[in-house]
């Protein structure tokens, strides 16, 4: 089932892995919904001075976490951040060079990744190591603080939406 603007509905009676998968899955369709249909100049708007914050760089930040969470933490790969070959974070909010074409494939392709690795994990119960957390953590943790951080970031795209073209809702 979806909503009316096409986004998964999450399901309301379901098993707990069932249940982080759809409320994942909402979130990320969400975040396409506030940028679709924008310029590269809206994409690129600012939100309100001093902050450098904008839908594009948004994308960017999420393929980050996608990457980082799932890959990295979960599957215990050793590459690189999407846009900081030295780790830095807040390279992906620079959108001196960026692309949104790019931006949008990046972030795809590392939910992508991030469907398959859950998928493929034989439960939620799966242990990686957060390197700058020092600490170990669960695959049911990682999910959890994807659907946090997604539904933060939401608002903050839902208020830059809004103030690019009067659009809001959830």
């Amino acid at each position: 089932m979806n909503t009316p603007d096409d986004r998964p509905v999450p399901p309301l009676i379901g098993g707990e892995r069932e249940m982080l998968r759809g409320f994942l899955d909402f979130h990320r369709a969400t975040l396409a919904m506030k940028c679709a249909g924008l310029t590269d100049e809206q994409l690129r708007r600012r939100s309100s001075p001093p902050s450098t914050l904008t839908l594009l760089g948004l994308v960017r930040h999420l393929a980050e976490v996608e990457r980082t969470w799932f890959r990295r933490v979960i599957n215990g790969e050793d590459l690189p951040l999407v846009w900081s070959e030295d780790g830095d974070y807040q390279a992906a909010f620079d959108l001196t060079d960026a692309s949104p074409s790019a931006a949008f494939a990046a972030w795809q392709a590392e939910v992508e990744h991030a469907r398959r690795i859950e998928r493929e994990a034989p439960s939620l119960d799966v242990i990686g190591h957060q390197p700058r957390w020092n600490a170990d953590v669960s695959l049911r943790l990682v999910m959890l603080h994807l659907i946090h951080d997604y539904a933060r970031h939401n608002g903050h795209a839902d208020l830059l939406r809004e103030g690019i073209d009067g659009t809001v809702g959830a």
